[in-house]
């Protein structure tokens, strides 16, 4: 795989990984289906070791194509807020589109 293939798979991978927790009800997206949905929590705890199942094949990939750079906190706090940037499209079909199942009185 070239290096521009390995880039774009990374970026897909956290693309879709961002947002499997708020599209997907099952407890750690494999598990049981939660029975009335999973707190907002457990969707954070599951966007977080997400990040670092990424992060893992991103380093998987970086050390298959030569020598790891070191990297310090500054690499990882603008990867981790990309990451919940990536995450956007997913929260707002989960917590803020309106659905059409509502009732009227309930918008009220």
């Amino acid at each position: 795989m070239t290096q521009t293939g390995a880039i774009w798979l990374v970026i897909l991978a956290a693309l879709v990984a961002a947002n499997l927790p708020f599209i997907n009800d099952r407890w750690l997206v494999v598990g049981a289906r939660a029975r009335e949905g999973k707190p907002f929590f457990v969707r954070a705890l599951e966007l977080v070791l997400l990040y670092f199942l990424v992060g893992g094949l991103a380093l998987a990939l970086e050390k298959r194509a030569g020598q790891i750079a070191p990297q310090g906190w500054e690499f990882y706090a603008v990867t981790g807020a990309l990451f919940v940037t990536l995450a956007f499209p997913g929260f707002v079909y989960r917590y803020l589109m309106r659905r059409r199942d509502r009732s009227a009185a309930e918008d009220w």
